[in-house]
């Protein structure tokens, strides 16, 4: 069967991998009755229903998995070898997606495109900061940001960032209240600002390390916060004990405004790395991104 051309393919694609057709049309830019009749006219072409509607969602036929299984993937290739081909222009120019945690985007990836991005204004980044352990391939992201222990064998993985280090913190007006602890098992008798983890739901378990000791302490508290800035501001309001990001909180230190215990129970952790599929050909605007990001040590 000889087919004109691949839109129709394309958009039911689009459709199965939104799981909606009003998803779908906004992605695309195109309005939804014209999505559903070009699906409709494949499945007419093809002789095939290729998917199941019903009021709240969409999903596909047994041959409609097929084309993802089978069609979907040489259609990404396709994409892929013409936006290279795109490329040879002399600007280099795309839409970069990454996945990076809160603290990864701010301290690392933010500094490097106020740097890259004013150089090349045909370059395009697109960052999903999420405290989440994203899957980059299902989830088609060109690279993701993971501490270094934490990134998969199969993937390249580039350092971006120096070794992390840890720090629990309170304010003065909290320690005036109650004893600095002095082992990480004191914890359990404070107050202590938690961050629920939005891949399983569970809650962040503290960890600390001392003369080859691992310690790994279940914290409990008032607070419950997904957010960075929400728990250094909730130490500052002297509403608990923090476990954050060093770095997060240096200026606060060095100002008296925040008072840091257990130091000696928290090294340093490997830093973050950037990592991406090893079978993934970098475009011109992703290799500039891997250079801007890239750590460099002083």
């Amino acid at each position: 069967m000889a087919l004109t051309n691949f839109n129709d393919i394309l958009a039911f694609i689009a459709v199965a991998r939104e799981g909606s057709f009003t998803k779908a049309a906004a992605k695309l830019g195109v309005s939804q009755s014209a999505l559903s009749q070009t699906v409709r006219g494949l499945e007419q072409r093809l002789g095939i229903p290729l998917l199941v509607r019903t009021t709240r969602s969409v999903s596909p036929t047994e041959a409609g998995r097929q084309i993802m299984t089978s069609i979907a993937p040489r259609c990404e290739e396709i994409e892929t070898e013409l936006a290279a081909l795109s490329e040879r222009r002399l600007l280099p120019a795309g839409t970069i997606r990454v996945s990076a945690g809160e603290h990864a985007a701010l301290s690392v990836l933010q500094p490097a495109l106020n740097k890259l991005l004013p150089l090349y204004p045909d370059i395009r980044v697109e960052i999903h900061a999420e405290n989440r352990m994203a899957d980059i391939v299902a989830e088609r992201f060109d690279a993701g940001v993971r501490l270094g222990d934490q990134v998969d064998k199969d993937m390249i993985a580039v350092r971006i960032g120096p070794d992390l280090r840890w720090a629990v913190v309170g304010s003065p007006a909290y320690f005036e209240q109650h004893p600095a602890p002095q082992t990480p098992a004191d914890l359990t008798h404070h107050n202590c600002i938690n961050m629920r983890l939005p891949t399983h739901g569970s809650i962040f378990t503290w960890e600390f390390e001392k003369d080859g000791r691992e310690v790994k302490v279940k914290v409990d508290g008032q607070m419950v916060v997904n957010n960075l800035t929400m728990r250094v501001l909730s130490a500052l309001d002297g509403l608990g004990l923090a476990y954050v990001p060093e770095d997060q909180v240096t200026a606060h230190l060095s100002s008296g405004r925040l008072v840091r215990v257990l130091d000696a129970w928290c090294p340093a952790y490997p830093g973050y790395r950037l990592y991406y599929p090893s079978r993934r050909h970098p475009s011109a605007a992703f290799a500039l991104f891997l250079d801007a990001v890239r750590y460099q040590k002083s």
